[in-house]
Order: structure tokens, then sequence, then C-alpha cells
């Protein structure tokens, strides 16, 4: 029996290992189970929530394999056993295996939802706000406190600029169908829904040029709808708001479509 126990401690460590092992650097790609690292103040918030998640999982995992694997070893059948006494229930066992559970999916609910209410918050300290526009298929920024915006097709993408370091409010329309405004670097993701105005707030912390694209399948050209986003120095900002004013593109853009010559409707 204690040879038993002794390989199934050692097989228990060995399924653990890898999980433990993840814990020695905290912005590791294992450690981030496949999120990019975070490129804004709030982003450490959804990487914690989700790391906890598969956390939990793992655990509940290798508690589960490791029930199996001891009762499949331990209470196996022996040459000359009889055969063992059938029972048709076990009332503390069915409780447990229905409160456990329950706590559990409670727990995973309460964390979510207190991080989704501190990240979808809108606190009106923004330093700029940036109305985002998707169409099929592209998109469209207006700068709102500068008056200029930027505008693109899916075979020009467009470039949002944001200064480092400063809040900004994003707030989402639709003149058509269901988009998804997703900055992967960001952790953030938010739907763009006609006749609705989607809003929340971030700060990015990090220089550097990020990826953009539509999360929901919008049409034949989805996969087209991409933007790039440039985090840069507050004078890199201004200079980019400049030199679109320069270009005429002064004032707000009402909907994309009107600024797309020929775009596919």
């Amino acid at each position: 029996m204690k040879s038993t126990r002794a390989r199934f401690g050692a097989l228990i460590a060995i399924v653990a290992l890898p999980v433990l092992l993840t814990g020695c650097s905290n912005d590791s790609k294992l450690t981030r189970f496949g999120f990019p690292s975070p490129a804004t103040k709030e982003g450490p918030t959804i990487l914690t929530l989700w790391q906890g998640s598969w956390i939990a999982a793992g655990l509940v995992g290798i508690l589960t394999w490791g029930l199996m694997i001891w009762a499949i070893v331990v209470y196996r059948r022996r040459d000359g056993d009889p055969l063992p006494a059938q029972t048709r229930y076990n009332v503390p066992l069915e409780i447990a295996y229905t409160i456990i559970p329950l706590v559990m999916v409670l727990g995973l609910f309460y964390f979510t939802a207190k991080d989704q209410s501190e990240l979808t918050k809108l606190s009106g300290t923004q330093t700029h706000t940036v109305n985002v526009q998707g169409w099929r298929w592209s998109w469209g920024f207006n700068y709102t406190e500068e008056g200029a915006y930027d505008v693109g097709t899916p075979a020009a993408r467009p470039v949002l600029y944001l200064p480092v370091d400063e809040k900004v409010k994003f707030v989402l329309t639709s003149p058509d169908v269901i988009h998804s405004f997703w900055i992967p670097a960001f952790l953030m993701k938010m739907d763009v829904v006609p006749g609705r105005h989607n809003s929340f707030e971030i700060t990015p912390n990090k220089l550097g040029t990020f990826v953009g694209k539509c999360a929901e399948l919008c049409g034949a050209d989805h996969s087209r709808m991409l933007f790039d986003v440039k985090v840069v120095n507050r004078s890199e900002y201004d200079a980019h708001i400049a030199e679109l004013k320069a270009r005429g593109q002064v004032g707000l853009l009402d909907t994309g479509r009107q600024k797309v010559a020929g775009a596919t409707q």
C-alpha cells in the first residue's frame, strides 16, 4: 500500500510541476496563458482574471485526474477478489459534488462581475476622446477635442494615434451592422452596435505600434477590417493631429462611408 501511495504522489507531482513552474516569471508567455503582454494601465486587471480562471481550472483538473487515477490504482480488482458491494447512491457525496461546483461558479461570477464593473466604469477624467466609427469594412477615428479625423479602407488601413500615459475615452458607433473594436495588446474589446453608443476608458502605457481588428463577423470583407494603433509621445501626437488638419481632415466624420469613395455597401 505504501508503494502504491508513493507512486500516486509522484504522479501528482509530475502533473502539477508544469503549473507550479509557470509562476517563475510574472510576465512570461506561460503565465499569460496565451494573452499578449498588457499595453495599458487596465490590462493587468483582465490578465489577472484570465490567469486566475486558468489556475482554478487547472487545480480542479489535477484534483479530478488524481482522484480518478487513485481509484484506478488503489481499488483495482486483483486476482481472487470478490465482486465489490454494489451501492445505489451516496447522499453526502452527491451533496458535495453539487455544492462544491456551485460555490466555484459563484466565485468565478463574483470576480468577473467585479472586474467588469471596474473596467467599464466611465470616470469622465479622460484627457481626450476618440469617436470610433466602424462600418463595412473599415474604420474612421474622430479626435473629438482636436477637431480632426482619420479614415481608412480595407486596402489602406487607418492608423489610430494615442498619447502614452494619457487616459482616452472611446465612443463606439456604427452606421450599418454590429462590429467589434479590438486591440489585442490592450486586452480590451467592445461591440460597435448600430443606434447605440458604447464607451470605455483606457490608459495606454507602452510606446509602440499595435494591431487592431474587428472581432465580430460582419460580412464578406470582415477579415480585412483592420487598423493600426500607434502609442506615441504627446509631441508626436500633436504633430499627427496637425498633419491631419493640413490634409483637410478637419471637423468630425459623420459616417465613415460618406468619406470613402467607392466603399462597398
